[in-house]
């Protein structure tokens, strides 16, 4: 674990202004990720982007341990070097351990900002698949992202009696609290694990729905799934049909409806002006248009701002997932910590062998040079059994102590074991007072 190296920020610690500054828009991230990796040194290289947070996860080379990367990825995010203390003071770092730990606390939904919420397993495997797309996912990457979302899975399993809301269902909420019962259209802006979760609650309500897409196959997809119409992004900007909440998650850096297509989205609504709720990092809405359209807007602000009264109940219940955490992260330390020191410890089971090997030949041709062939063949084996049930005590222990000695006193141990065994493999054999050979 010592090679992943995990940077970002969040609405954990940075306002949403901060994290739209590093935000890549969705479209642009399977291209921007060689660079990426350049600038980071790294092998391997993944960006995930969500409503509150960027993270940049990667793999350093093989053998080697992952560095503090803020400076770097603060460069290649903003286009800019970092004034002094500013990428410390922005980013957040985790290697080794603790990014596989911070990983697997995102992927189950223990790190955003409405506790337990599943959407993000959906983000993590789309951030996944933009990697392998880029060709900047390799072997150590693909086995830990099959870990968080294995672990994301379990979470499910575990949280199966009582789901962990979202900010989807935050928002699908406050819609039905507008609607107050009243007939009434709502649109969703975007194909995302967001707009997708709303779709899915307003359907059950029975709101009439509209889902506008800049693809239409996409959002003809997801109308037919919730039994909604769909409506290409750019007719929905040019002539917005009567609706009484629009709710907006979308990637890109720009506002998906400017000032004109608010003021019409107003005009086309004549009961009341329709409620604005936008997940868009950075805003799908300008919030000083809507203002100026007469339209409500609740952003990302509110929607976090909201689910944090919940964060500390979430917590408590989900208290048997951060067990689960802690148990597979355990697990993997054990087996990647052998797996890492597999090849050392064959080389020194090898050298107890070789070492018992050499002594019984010595033997079988001094002292105990009178033995038939069948007699050898007996000594050649018990030497062998002896070597390996010897070698089985140091060979056990190592395995305990690598999971939790640092990778220098593994390598001291190692180092010191190979200088003896070459010792013994060529030291001369002990004289007895009698004249003959001791082994």
């Amino acid at each position: 674990m010592h090679q992943i190296g995990v940077v970002g920020l969040s609405y954990r610690h940075a306002g949403l202004e901060q994290v739209a500054r590093f935000a890549v828009p969705r479209a642009d991230v399977p291209a921007r990720l060689p660079a990426l990796r350049t600038h980071l040194k790294a092998a391997e290289i993944l960006y995930v982007g969500t409503c509150n947070r960027v993270e940049v996860v990667y793999a350093a080379q093989d053998g080697v341990a992952a560095a503090d990367a803020r400076q770097e990825v603060f460069r290649a995010l903003t286009g800019r070097e970092p004034e002094s203390g500013e990428a410390a003071r922005v980013l957040r770092a985790w290697t080794g351990e603790a990014a596989v730990e911070h990983l697997f606390l995102l992927a189950c939904g223990l790190d955003s900002a409405q506790t337990g919420e599943q959407e993000i397993a959906a983000q993590l495997r789309g951030a996944w698949e933009d990697s392998r797309t880029a060709h900047t996912c390799g072997p150590v990457l693909d086995r830990l992202l099959g870990e968080a979302l294995a672990m994301a899975r379990q979470m499910r399993r575990l949280s199966a009696a009582v789901r962990a809301p979202s900010l989807g269902d935050l928002a699908a909420d406050r819609a039905l609290q507008h609607l107050a019962g009243s007939a009434g259209r709502v649109a969703l802006v975007g194909v995302s694990p967001m707009t997708r979760r709303c779709a899915v609650v307003l359907s059950e309500a029975r709101v009439p729905l509209m889902i506008v897409n800049r693809t239409p196959a996409a959002a003809e997809e997801l109308a037919l799934a919730v039994g909604a119409t769909a409506l290409s992004l750019e007719d929905f900007r040019r002539q917005p049909p009567a609706l009484r909440a629009v709710i907006l998650a979308t990637g890109g850096g720009e506002p998906v409806l400017d000032e004109g297509a608010l003021a019409r989205l107003n005009r086309c609504s004549p009961l009341a002006a329709p409620l604005v709720i936008d997940f868009g990092v950075p805003p799908n809405v300008d919030p000083a248009a809507a203002q100026r359209a007469g339209l409500t807007r609740i952003g990302m602000n509110d929607l976090i701002e909201a689910a944090q009264g919940r964060r500390l109940q979430q917590l408590v219940r989900l208290a048997p997932v951060r067990a689960a955490i802690d148990e597979r992260l355990n697990r993997l330390r054990t087996e990647l910590a052998t797996r890492a020191i597999g090849p050392r410890l064959a080389q020194l089971r090898a050298s107890f062998e070789q070492i018992a090997a050499a002594e019984v030949a010595r033997a079988l041709a001094h002292e105990l040079r009178t033995l038939d062939e069948a007699q050898c063949g007996q000594l050649n084996r018990l030497g062998r059994t002896l070597a390996l049930r010897l070698a089985h005590l140091p060979l056990a222990g190592l395995r305990a102590a690598a999971v939790h000695a640092s990778a220098d006193a593994v390598d001291a141990f190692f180092a010191a074991t190979q200088s003896c065994a070459r010792h013994e493999r060529t030291a001369p054999p002990v004289r007895a007072p009698d004249g003959e050979e001791q082994a």
